[in-house]
């Protein structure tokens, strides 16, 4: 490498920091893949801790949406008091970052397993929702969409008794909420035909549509090598993409505090928090 001063705080290893830099330049068109991790600071909790463990009991499947009354009552009810926290957050430095490398035609495809919006509020283009987006509600009878914001309206206003509760704040809009009423619990139906609604996001044990896939997919080719940002690639949705640039000889490079699904695939790990070592990456590439 030429002679370069990078940017560097107590929290980077210089030599993480070259050696990433040395990564994107090698690379140009990345393939980037985000995950809960690059959005905890921006007060989001994520779903799992280093060792790629869940942090509490795993999330609602699909199937115990769809087939339990009792499971939707719970569902709903945490989300009424958990939403607001996705709602209000505002994207953090990492966002920023990615937002500012893509504008500097570093990023060709931007991937998030993230349902929050963040990358799309700091500025980014050209995202694919792999797991859709929290923002949005549809009705799976007739099919309407509708914005959370409205379903929250309806939600405060069925269940006054819930406002003020209180529940220590979730992944994805979710709160850790044990109600003793919750039998009483209101759950939304559809504006439109009064149906049954459901949030505009992949639950775990739903798959994620074909064309999002084979979308991600072909900007994946297109792309010269691909950088994992706060994620333990534990959820096969986001990992199968390493296995896909391993078998087509894309190095893959992944910042992340804890261990990956993918560690054995890596060309290059980053156990560095995402803001601070995203924000120096681009400070970096800004100056060469």
């Amino acid at each position: 490498m030429n002679e370069l001063q990078l940017p560097v705080t107590p929290a980077i290893e210089p030599h993480a920091l070259a050696a990433l830099h040395e990564f994107v330049q090698r690379y140009p068109r990345l393939f980037v893949l985000t995950g809960a991790g690059i959005s905890t600071d921006s007060g989001i909790p994520g779903y799992r801790d280093e060792n790629g463990e869940w942090k509490r009991s795993p999330p609602i499947t699909l199937q115990e949406f769809l087939g339990s009354e009792h499971s939707r009552k719970r569902y709903w009810a945490r989300s009424m008091i958990g939403w607001p926290v996705v709602a209000d957050a505002a994207p953090n430095a990492a966002h920023r970052a990615l937002a500012q490398m893509e504008a500097a035609q570093h990023v060709e495809t931007l991937v998030t397993q993230n349902v929050d919006g963040l990358h799309q509020r700091a500025g980014s283009t050209d995202v694919i929702e792999l797991h859709g987006s929290i923002g949005g509600v549809t009705c799976l009878d007739c099919g309407a969409p509708h914005t959370r914001v409205s379903i929250q309206r309806m939600l405060e206003a069925d269940n006054p008794a819930l406002l003020e509760a209180s529940a220590e704040p979730a992944a994805d809009g979710d709160a850790h909420l044990e109600w003793h009423a919750l039998e009483t619990f209101r759950i939304p139906a559809c504006p439109a035909c009064g149906g049954l609604l459901k949030p505009s996001v992949v639950f775990f044990g739903e798959n994620v549509p074909r064309e999002r896939v084979e979308t991600a997919g072909r900007a994946l080719e297109a792309a010269d090598a691909v950088l994992v940002v706060g994620s333990s690639l534990m959820v096969y949705s986001g990992y199968r993409f390493c296995v896909w640039a391993g078998k087509a000889g894309k190095p893959v490079a992944a910042i992340n505090l804890g261990k990956t699904r993918a560690d054995p695939l890596l060309a290059l790990k980053i156990a560095a928090p995402c803001s601070v070592m995203l924000t120096a990456l681009a400070a970096a590439l800004a100056s060469t």
